[in-house]
């Protein structure tokens, strides 16, 4: 079983490719980020043409996730419990049942917290301790659990082309991590870490020749309950995605689950 994750940064900029990808390479399940488009608006029967049943939670202009399964959903929740004040459309999660057995995945947009003298910053602080009492009651459920999706963390100097530059920014600064480390902590594994040691980026920022730079870094993660952990095969990143026509300044990353 294929899981994926990819913030597309705008579904009506990125349609073509968000088909192309799914026609070549047929993932199981899709998390999407940054769709940018309120439920309505979503281009729910494209997707539903290839074969995937669609589920959004979608916000004008900003924001947005969406599940792309091909598989029924078992369920499907829409925001992160703990704050019933906030609009910001940014977490959903399904069960998906298999003849071998269900897997429960998150599909989460983790706040970017820039600038960090403003309010964004203490919102993404908090928004990840919301994440992490969550995921806390969620891993008593002793099953297959993936929280997948851009985490807007730099998880080590490892994975980023210049720890020096970045150190400081809401991505890379002791809070944020410290925030990381605690969910590491609650018994979750960094999938693509489990598999893969060497240089790795999911994401290079349209300005300043950071593609043709190669001046990536690592903010799209797939972190595994030990019971999905014993279960992954590899991670794949599809950094073929990033050198398209009209790619977005993410590619999707893979894991491949023996379910």
């Amino acid at each position: 079983m294929k899981i994926a994750t990819w913030n597309i940064n705008g579904i009506k900029a990125r349609l073509n490719e968000v088909e192309y990808w799914l026609n070549e390479y047929k993932p199981d399940l899709v998390a999407l980020q940054e769709i940018k488009s309120i439920d309505e608006n979503f281009p729910r029967e494209a997707i539903e043409a290839l074969g995937y049943n669609v589920a959004t939670h979608g916000q004008k202009s900003f924001n947005g996730v969406a599940l792309l399964s091909l598989h029924p959903f078992d369920e499907i929740n829409r925001g992160l419990p703990g704050d019933d004040s906030d609009e910001q459309a940014r977490f959903i999660e399904t069960v998906i049942s298999r003849p071998e057995g269900a897997v429960r995945v998150a599909g989460i947009y983790l706040p970017n917290g820039n600038p960090v003298d403003t309010e964004k910053f203490p919102y993404k602080l908090a928004w990840m301790d919301r994440l992490i009492d969550w995921a806390e009651e969620r891993l008593k459920l002793e099953e297959p659990f993936i929280i997948l999706g851009d985490y807007n963390i730099i998880p080590t100097g490892a994975d980023t082309h210049s720890a020096k530059d970045w150190w400081g920014d809401a991505l890379f600064r002791p809070e944020s991590l410290e925030r990381f480390r605690a969910l590491a902590n609650l018994g979750f594994t960094d999938g693509l870490r489990a598999v893969n040691g060497e240089e790795a980026y999911t994401f290079w920022d349209f300005q300043a020749g950071a593609w043709r730079r190669n001046n990536g870094i690592r903010i799209d993660h797939l972190m595994l309950s030990p019971q999905a952990a014993d279960i992954l095969e590899t991670v794949e990143i599809h950094k073929d995605m990033r050198g398209r026509d009209k790619p977005s300044d993410h590619v999707p990353v893979v894991g491949h689950f023996n379910i």
